[in-house]
């Protein structure tokens, strides 16, 4: 935990928080923290700064914090992802809150199992957990948008251009197709299939909505190391 998120319902007062839950075990059990100490903070969806520690108990610690730093920039980028198998989503999840994603598209495909649907991942506290754990990671505050498509083929006609338009429009996609570019500082629109890749019909579908294919080489990758590594080669 890099970073100590902190949400309304801690607040007591402008400038204190009170603390009960699985923070307060990182910070007597990882941060070994003490009164007086100053720790990393900042709250969802608005600024960070500092805390300074002033009660800690065994139950609960309160804190007053200042908050006046803004958080890093988000990407510049639209991530549309064929649902991944349960066990990768809450990786993947953290992943693209790390990175720095603002939106994420959660779409069906061919190659998607039914069952997928039916994770308790999906709900949003559970979503919105594994997003926290990622800002944590990278010091963010933002929380990036989940959304969720189970039907692609009216996302992809009657959405997905609106979304693409003025964009960078790329579907990674192995076989083929030019190299993925590098080091872009324009909005990009970004696809990534499940494990196997789309379907002939499903690129075809994307390339018409304005996604051009590219590919990273001949290695298959799975889907959290495709996200990983095409992320860091566009920005």
């Amino acid at each position: 935990m890099n970073l100590l998120l902190l949400e309304e319902a801690d607040f007591i007062a402008a400038d204190r928080v009170v603390l009960r839950d699985r923070r307060l075990t990182h910070m007597q059990e990882v941060h070994r923290s003490e009164v007086g100490d100053s720790l990393r903070v900042g709250r969802i969806n608005g600024l960070m700064g500092s805390a300074e520690l002033l009660r800690l108990e065994a139950g609960e610690a309160e804190l007053q914090v200042t908050l006046d730093q803004p958080p890093p920039a988000k990407l510049p980028l639209t991530l549309v992802l064929a649902l991944p198998r349960p066990k990768m989503l809450r990786r993947v999840f953290q992943t693209v809150a790390t990175m720095g994603v603002s939106k994420v598209i959660l779409v069906n495909s061919y190659r998607v199992e039914k069952s997928f649907w039916q994770t308790p991942f999906l709900e949003p506290e559970a979503i919105r957990e594994n997003l926290i754990l990622g800002l944590e990671q990278a010091r963010d505050t933002v929380l990036p948008e989940i959304i969720i498509e189970k039907r692609f083929k009216p996302f992809v006609e009657d959405r997905l251009p609106a979304i693409t338009d003025g964009t960078l429009g790329l579907v990674g996609h192995p076989g083929n197709f030019p190299p993925c570019p590098r080091a872009l500082s324009e909005p990009v629109t970004l696809a990534i299939g499940p494990e196997g890749g789309w379907i002939p019909y499903e690129i075809d579908l994307l390339g018409k909505s304005g996604l051009q294919p590219v590919q990273l080489g001949d290695r298959i990758l799975r889907v959290e190391t495709a996200v990983t590594a095409l992320l860091a080669r566009l920005f």
